[in-house]
């Protein structure tokens, strides 16, 4: 019951979100959280700086450590199945399409009207995502330093995942 409720779930997770990882946090956010309660929101935080520090997308990544907190490998297989499904038959299916439409003024502009949604959905997941990962003055320090590293564009962000990780040690365990 549990593996076809993970299924389920992050089937509808990536059948009806787009804009690739960062736009799906708050869908499985509101899935894992709100719906079915399967992890607290420190814990879904947690994933998803897992998720960001581990190869591959957001998305699968996410489905499948979430799979596996809530029911081991049997859960992550069937929550990565889940999410990964409607992408795989869609891009079998629309891929040629695709090609013949490329430059259709009517796909362009669907495109392009469907941006300022993923900006708001990113948007909407750094507000949820900050309520709790902003839990003292040393979380805020964290953040000001790595986004002023990342927007002076001179360090990899793998090196600011690691920093933030060292300067985490350093605030929280002595």
């Amino acid at each position: 019951m549990i593996l076809t409720k993970l299924f389920l779930a992050f089937l509808k997770i990536g059948t009806f979100s787009f804009g690739g990882g960062y736009a799906m946090i708050p869908f499985i956010q509101k899935e894992i959280i709100d719906n079915n309660s399967w992890l607290t929101l420190n814990e879904f935080m947690d994933i998803i700086g897992l998720s960001q520090m581990t190869p591959g997308p957001i998305a699968i990544n996410s489905a499948t450590f979430v799979g596996f907190k809530v029911a081991g490998v049997n859960g992550s297989i069937f929550a990565t199945l889940g999410v990964i499904t409607t992408s795989f038959i869609l891009v079998s299916i629309v891929s040629r399409a695709l090609s013949k439409f490329k430059d259709s003024k009517v796909l362009q502009g669907a495109l392009i009207g469907m941006r300022p949604v993923l900006i708001a959905l990113i948007i909407q997941a750094f507000f949820n995502l900050s309520k709790e990962a902003y839990i003292d003055v040393r979380s805020v320090i964290i953040s000001l330093i790595i986004g002023g590293m990342l927007l002076s564009k001179k360090f990899h962000p793998i090196v600011s995942i690691a920093l933030s990780a060292v300067l985490g040690i350093i605030f929280w365990s002595f």
